[in-house]
């Protein structure tokens, strides 16, 4: 492909955009756009069809690890940062949409959020969604990453937390990378664990939800809390 016409077809596609946002576009012609906008000095379409190729989807892309994506011909430290940067800031307007919202009313933008933060996690990651006493969310963090169990996570850690946000009430959060959303008897111990520390400066677990790739599970549903 030519330069001028390189130009033309990059033209087209941002024309293609501004009118009708994605609808119409494959998955790897976002991700060549994103390229693009991170290194507009080659045509990227060969090397967008080659992660596509690799990691099978645009949220495989957006979900690779650095490493993994080096190994692609074509990419290099500039281009990870278009495609890093992108899911980053996604993923920070989802958290932001809920900052300062009522829990139950929002509950789905909740569970959109972490959704989408967590469900390509590799490792498992514990999250803590603070309230106050109006149930809205103060903040949303994470404490913890790896293999979770009781004696990994730390009472003394969540505590903290929630007095440095002056909490009234807790959620609980964590991700499930082997794709089942079901309890364990790890996590239910943990839960309980949690409930007890707590308890001994009146906050409350509201609840403990499961992330499992596009499929979640809450422990009050399950009878659990």
């Amino acid at each position: 492909m030519s330069i001028q016409s390189t130009t033309g077809h990059y033209a087209n596609m941002r024309k293609r955009f501004v009118q009708n946002g994605l609808k119409g576009f494959l998955d790897y012609e976002v991700i060549e756009l994103l390229l693009k906008l991170s290194d507009n000095r080659r045509d990227q379409k060969n090397t967008a069809k080659r992660l596509i190729k690799q990691f099978k989807s645009l949220k495989g892309v957006l979900s690779a690890s650095n490493a993994d994506l080096l190994n692609i011909q074509g990419i290099g430290p500039s281009n990870i940062f278009g495609l890093k940067f992108v899911h980053a800031v996604a993923d920070r307007y989802l958290k932001e949409n809920v900052i300062e919202e009522n829990f139950i009313r929002s509950s789905n933008d909740v569970i959109q959020y972490l959704t989408y933060n967590l469900r390509d996690r590799n490792r498992e990651a514990f999250l803590i969604i603070y309230l106050n006493g109006r149930n809205q969310i103060l903040e949303i963090e994470q404490l913890f990453e790896g293999s979770l169990t009781s004696s990994a996570v730390y009472s003394r850690e969540v505590i903290k937390g929630i007095l440095q946000k002056d909490a009234a009430s807790i959620i609980l959060v964590h991700n499930h990378p082997s794709g089942n959303p079901n309890p364990s008897k790890e996590d239910q111990k943990i839960t309980k664990k949690l409930i007890d520390a707590c308890k001994s400066i009146d906050v409350t677990v509201h609840d403990h939800i499961i992330i499992a790739g596009n499929h979640h599970t809450s422990f009050v549903e399950q009878g659990l809390i």
